[in-house]
């Protein structure tokens, strides 16, 4: 019955080629839009390491005067001073954990005839690549000596390996970031999570580092941050020396606990550290305090899908009721002008019920027809965002929970906007139009 009323649909519509037009135009522009916005509030909102979320936490301290003010609601600064991340790491309980910022370099093989290019870098030390589950084609990150004595080594991506060599196990090869000769360690996967969660201080939708340097040569080679430096007090820093014992704020600081014993522990160890700060006077504020939030909650503190995205998208499906409301009106004048032979179609037996099946089965294929085109606009407005407006590289693009959304959108919206007019004509007398005929 059903691939019936499916040969009754096509020909409906084939008969009436601009209203069906009409509708079909109409919900694809709002399926269209409906579907942009929804796929970057999924994509801005995504959980980007969801194997591991509960078990990573992003670590923060209240170091900053008592006059100081921050844009949290809590009043907590998002990262670290260079002095307390060196304590945490050589003070910490046995556990994964990670100092981190963001630098830059021009890099280029030893090839003289290479030209350079500029590729941010992430210091950081050897626990980041487990801890955030980065997978090596070739190599492994740097050994633990070298966290504690400065090594030229590096890990970079295969993209970057690419580019380089042209691909294949470069390990063991060196490489120049800006007049240093790197040695190449370990090469990694492409890795790109949404959103850049371990740095969301930094853009949390920037592209991933494809340059990881051993965190350790910050202090002897004197990277300096390409990321932002928060202060909370005048200090006169001249020398990079003088920024690292500074009260700057810059460093990005990540711990992986497995266990809730385990992030008790780390929890009283935060307490301790604050503890003994302050006795040193760094540490002024009464609620001064070391802080544990887990990947979710991290994106959640930090805003990073904010309420503007929500918004977009109630106002995006608001757009997609107003379209479908004028496919109600359509919908209605072409149903009603083929009540005649709906109504010969009563006398010589057919239901209520099966009139009104068929005519749903068209509201269906129009939405489907809809849907379909609407995924194309869709397409099309993130491909215009990101080839227009920078931070949408990542996050404008629809993954296959989108892809198969939008038709399920479009057909179960346009069969529930159909409903009335499929209703009237079904409860048309058939005896009204058989005295006419």
């Amino acid at each position: 019955m059903f691939s019936y009323y499916l040969q009754l649909a096509i020909k409906s519509l084939k008969s009436t080629p601009t209203t069906t037009l009409l509708m079909v135009l109409a919900i694809a522009c709002g399926i269209g839009i409906s579907m942009t916005a929804l796929t970057l509030n999924h994509m801005t909102g995504n959980n980007p390491i969801p194997e591991k979320s509960s078990q990573l936490f992003s670590v923060q301290l209240q170091a900053s005067g008592k006059t100081s003010e921050w844009r949290t609601i809590d009043n907590m600064p998002v990262q670290l001073t260079y002095q307390d991340a060196v304590n945490l790491m050589r003070g910490m309980p046995e556990y994964k954990h990670t100092a981190m910022y963001k630098t830059g370099f021009s890099v280029r093989s030893l090839d003289p005839k290479f030209t350079p290019f500029l590729r941010s870098t992430r210091l950081t030390t050897r626990h980041f690549f487990s801890m955030f589950n980065i997978r090596f084609l070739h190599g492994a990150p740097w050994s633990e000596t070298v966290d504690k004595n400065p090594t030229l080594q590096v890990v970079i991506n295969n993209d970057l390996n690419e580019k380089l060599f042209g691909g294949g196990d470069n390990t063991g090869k060196e490489m120049l970031l800006n007049d240093k000769v790197f040695q190449i360690v370990g090469i990694i996967e492409a890795w790109q999570p949404k959103p850049k969660f371990y740095d969301v201080n930094n853009g949390a939708f920037q592209a991933a580092e494809q340059v990881f340097i051993p965190f350790i040569l910050s202090g002897v080679h004197e990277f300096e941050s390409w990321g932002n430096n928060n202060g909370w007090k005048e200090e006169h820093s001249n020398t990079y020396q003088d920024k690292l014992a500074s009260e700057t704020l810059w460093i990005q600081y990540w711990a992986e606990l497995l266990t809730e014993q385990a992030k008790d522990e780390f929890q009283q160890y935060l307490a301790g550290y604050v503890a003994e700060q302050k006795k040193l006077a760094r540490f002024e504020r009464d609620d001064a305090r070391g802080i544990l939030r887990d990947v979710q909650q991290w994106l959640d503190y930090n805003n990073v899908v904010g309420n503007d995205s929500y918004v977009l998208v109630a106002v995006s499906f608001m757009f997609l009721t107003v379209c479908l409301v004028n496919s109600i009106g359509l919908l209605l004048a072409k149903f009603l002008r083929s009540a005649p032979s709906v109504g010969v179609r009563r006398a010589l037996g057919a239901s209520k019920g099966q009139v009104f099946a068929q005519h749903l089965v068209e509201v269906g294929v129009l939405g489907l027809i809809g849907g379909l085109l609407g995924l194309v606009f869709a397409y099309l407005g993130l491909t215009l965002l990101k080839n227009n407006f920078d931070g949408f590289d990542f996050v404008a693009t629809m993954d296959m929970t989108m892809f198969f959304a939008a038709p399920v959108i479009a057909v179960s919206a346009t069969v529930l906007a159909g409903i009335y007019p499929a209703w009237r004509v079904c409860t048309t007398l058939p005896s009204i139009y058989l005295k006419t005929q």
